[in-house]
């Protein structure tokens, strides 16, 4: 008779760690999903200009184009690709006179006024002149221009006269990219979900209320969808800023300002950033639609000096 052997495996303890937990609805360290096109889009060469790349999703240099000249319908054509692809286009040395930033947006559409901002030489054209002791004004915070409007502008033509000697950069932030990576169950949260913008807290940073309460009327609190879709590609983009958007609609308001907390952070995320360094003449044309932008104010007591064009867009849906 054969004796028989058993052998017990003991299973390693598994040591035990203490409790640590990351507070939830942050941003956190890890892949990001970087999509630059919608699906359903192929890759096409353009034929017209020459496309420098300057992140994986959001702003390219255009070259060989020359703004102060009329657009035939084939380059407005392939420059429109190329803003809907890249969401900001920037063109070196231009120097455009007033006048010609001005017809060089209107092949977009019509251009949009802004009472609550200094002018150049016309209406539709804001000026920002800083410099030591001049007020301050949309710097330094993430934004999406005059979301408080029904119809917020579909995009804007910036030129820089005049460059401080460092510093000044302009950031822009694909709130595409910014919709992709929000977890799931935060898309679920916010699909159909409405929230309120109004003009009043952006601007009451640097105007007091004689300035803002007479505008109150022509400016009431808007509803805008808080995940829009882009009226010509479709693609689907996080639509909430820091300046406007005050409340979600339904929620209670602790539960609404931990959300949108949680939703102005995504612009933060250096994945979904392009930063551009200005030269005199350079313009940036962006889609106000799919950006949200931060001037950045680093430059002390030197002057910057930019001159934007706006122009007028859609309601959001």
């Amino acid at each position: 008779m054969t004796a028989t052997t058993t052998t017990t495996t003991t299973t390693p303890a598994v040591p035990a760690l203490r409790t640590a937990q990351i507070p939830p609805n942050g941003l956190y360290e890890g892949h990001r999903v970087l999509r630059r096109l919608p699906d359903g889009v192929q890759e096409r060469p353009y034929e017209l200009f020459g496309v420098t790349p300057q992140s994986a999703t959001i702003g390219a240099e255009i070259s060989g184009v020359d703004l102060s000249r009329p657009l035939t319908p084939r380059l407005r054509e392939e420059l429109n690709r190329a803003l809907l692809e890249w969401k900001v286009l920037f063109f070196r040395q231009q120097h455009l006179t007033s006048l010609q930033q001005r017809e060089f947006a209107r092949n977009w559409g019509e251009l949009e006024t802004n009472p609550l901002l200094e002018t150049g030489d016309s209406e539709d054209v804001v000026r920002f002149d800083k410099g030591a002791g001049t007020a301050p004004t949309f710097e330094n915070v993430w934004h999406t221009d005059v979301t408080f409007r029904e119809r917020p502008a579909l995009g804007a033509v910036l030129q820089l006269r005049e460059v401080p000697p460092r510093g000044g950069d302009t950031m822009w932030a694909d709130m595409a990219a910014a919709y992709d990576n929000l977890p799931d169950d935060v898309r679920a949260r916010i699909d159909h979900a409405t929230a309120e913008h109004d003009f009043l807290p952006g601007f009451r940073r640097f105007y007091g209320p004689e300035r803002l309460a007479p505008l109150q009327d022509l400016f009431p609190p808007v509803t805008h969808p808080v995940v829009r879709t882009h009226p010509e590609n479709g693609r689907r983009m996080l639509f909430v800023n820091t300046s406007f958007t005050t409340r979600i609609h339904g929620l209670e308001r602790s539960e609404s300002d931990e959300l949108l907390r949680l939703l102005f952070q995504q612009a933060h995320v250096p994945e979904f950033q392009v930063r551009f360094r200005w030269q005199a003449g350079d313009i940036a044309f962006w889609d106000n639609r799919a950006t949200q932008h931060y001037a950045v104010n680093d430059y002390g007591d030197a002057r910057r000096v930019a001159e934007r064009v706006a122009i007028a867009g859609d309601r959001p849906y």
